[in-house]
């Protein structure tokens, strides 16, 4: 059959009027024009009550209410928050009581202590990687995996084997540490490794057997700290894959163990959406005893952003 070239008849078309037609936005929604001299909370009011103006406001309610009750506050934070310059502000968090325990994934480590021992970090891998120097910085490669032998012989996690390592150090540099800060606190961090991934590991003093069981400890120390968080928040901000799958893997065990999370509030923090993420953060989590939130953003402007609204009503 082939079809003609026919106009389709719209002379009987059925409409209604738009005062009768239930509608998603209305002026109530619509954003308001700043207020100059409102500082952050009056920017985040003037926001639309709308997808992620809510969104926000509804993680940083979350946040507060965690604090407000005691309970905990778990940050899962990939390298790039901390390559962007971002680890002074989570510390001030942290300080402020915002911050349980903080998962990192191993280049997490690598950019902080490198920031706390020589106050910069991020070669320049393009320029590295054809003469043969990329990731060949010695104090990074060599200090690093001592520390995690003699951690993992001592039979502390990967986390607390930094840590110790920067406290005997007391470095130049430590006020810019989120590492430090952690430790000055008292606030567990716990490094979640997938082996080959770091520069570290392209060292001769990397152990796999040392880096594999310290990590391996604090997957353990990690889901007891998951088991608590009902009534908590957890936030992944910068992991695609590692700390999303960990993360699911520590859901399943307390679950396992017959564990409540309810009622158990989730977020992730990256400047696109990801499969792994939004799946094991967002959506598998909290199905039927919480809320998962996406907010969508460069970490450099975004995380400065709830942590200054957060400051604000922490007083």
């Amino acid at each position: 059959m082939i079809l003609p070239y026919e106009e389709f008849d719209l002379s009987g078309i059925a409409t209604y009027p738009l005062a009768s037609r239930p509608s998603k936005v209305t002026t109530r929604e619509l954003a308001s024009v700043y207020r100059p001299g409102s500082g952050v909370a009056g920017l985040i009011d003037a926001l639309p009550a709308i997808l992620a103006g809510n969104d926000i406001r509804a993680v940083i309610e979350a946040l507060l209410s965690a604090r407000h009750r005691g309970t905990p506050i778990i940050w899962g934070l990939g390298a790039h928050v901390i390559k962007t310059g971002l680890g002074p502000v989570i510390a001030d968090l942290l300080a402020r009581g915002f911050v349980s325990a903080i998962a990192l994934n191993g280049a997490g480590v690598i950019h902080d202590f490198e920031i706390a021992l020589g106050g910069q970090t991020s070669e320049d891998v393009d320029a590295a990687l054809g003469p043969g120097q990329f990731g060949m910085a010695r104090e990074t490669g060599e200090e690093l995996n001592a520390a995690i032998v003699a951690g993992a012989r001592d039979g502390l996690g990967l986390g607390q084997s930094v840590l110790r390592l920067l406290a005997s150090r007391q470095p130049r540099f430590a006020e810019a540490s989120l590492l430090c800060a952690a430790a000055r606190h008292g606030v567990p961090v716990t490094v979640h490794v997938a082996v080959g991934t770091d520069i570290i590991h392209m060292h001769p003093a990397a152990s796999g057997e040392a880096i594999g069981e310290a990590s391996l400890r604090d997957f353990r120390y990690f889901v007891s700290s998951v088991a608590r968080l009902a009534g908590g928040v957890f936030l992944n901000c910068g992991s695609a894959v590692v700390l999303p799958e960990v993360f699911l893997k520590a859901v399943a065990l307390a679950r396992n163990r017959g564990v409540s999370l309810e009622p158990l509030t989730t977020v992730n923090l990256d400047f696109i959406r990801q499969y792994r993420s939004e799946t094991n953060v967002v959506a598998r989590p909290t199905r039927g005893i919480g809320r998962g939130y996406s907010l969508v953003g460069h970490h450099e402007l975004l995380l400065p952003l709830l942590a200054a609204a957060l400051a604000e009503r922490d007083v």
